[in-house]
Order: C-alpha cells, then sequence, then structure tokens
C-alpha cells in the first residue's frame, strides 16, 4: 500500500464525493477510504495505490489541509490487546503513529495499515525488513 492521505474537509454534503470525482479525474484509484466527522469538519484517510504526486497535486489544486504518511502493513493477531501491543511498542521506540486502520481480517489475523513518520524505525521495531530488502 502506497501513501496515507488525511484530508481536512468541510463537513458538507458532496464534499467527499467533489474529492473522489477530482482524483478520479487524475487517475488516482482509492484502494482504501475511511471518514470521521466532528462539527463542522471531516477528515477522510485515503489510500492510495499509485500517483502521491497527483494525489498531492489535487489536494493542493482544491486547498485542501492534508498530511502525508508512509503506509506499513503488518499483519498481528486479531485479538482484543494484539494492537495496543504493537502500538505501545512502537511509541516507545519514538515512532509516531499517524493513522491506521483495519483492511483485512482471516484466520485469526488483522492486516493493518499503519501510516508512521520513521518507516525504517518501524520495521526495525516490528521485526520487519527494511524497505527493498526481501524477507
Amino acid at each position: 500500500m502506497g501513501q496515507q492521505f488525511v484530508v481536512q474537509l468541510p463537513n458538507r454534503p458532496g464534499e467527499l464525493a467533489h474529492l473522489a470525482k477530482a482524483l478520479c479525474a487524475r487517475g488516482v484509484n482509492i484502494v482504501q477510504v475511511h471518514q470521521t466527522t466532528v462539527g463542522d469538519l471531516t477528515t477522510a484517510e485515503i489510500h492510495t495505490n499509485c500517483c502521491d504526486d497527483d494525489t498531492t497535486d489535487v489536494l493542493r489544486s482544491m486547498g485542501l489541509p492534508f498530511v502525508v504518511g508512509t503506509s506499513l502493513v503488518v499483519e498481528i493477531e486479531d485479538t482484543p490487546c494484539a494492537f495496543a501491543a504493537v502500538s505501545d511498542r512502537l511509541t516507545h521506540a519514538g515512532v509516531d503513529l499517524e493513522g491506521y486502520c483495519i483492511i483485512a481480517r482471516a484466520n485469526g489475523m488483522a492486516t493493518w495499515a499503519i501510516s508512521v513518520d520513521r518507516l525504517d524505525l518501524a520495521r526495525q521495531v516490528l521485526g520487519m525488513p527494511a524497505a527493498g530488502v526481501s524477507a
């Protein structure tokens, strides 16, 4: 999974649809999206499968505030405390969790997309190979 974009939108009907159409026009495919609303604002967490520069260009052209993070896909046990343990390990190592969501569940495991500020350190803490290194 590529970049994760957390976008702030006005809480009005059609705002997310307007963004989705603009991304579509640039050929950006939304792989995962999660939206949360509080009061007058809504936040959309969008994962795309490509075109990170195109996504950034679209968001900037629309004047939308956003942050970009790098997603790390991890598989952990699907138990009540498993994510707490993983997030605690990352936090104690100095890794900031910027966003996260479950993207799949099967056979007692949960696959999470976790956006972090220090990808290499997160990989090290979780015992994963460095980017570009085969396991």
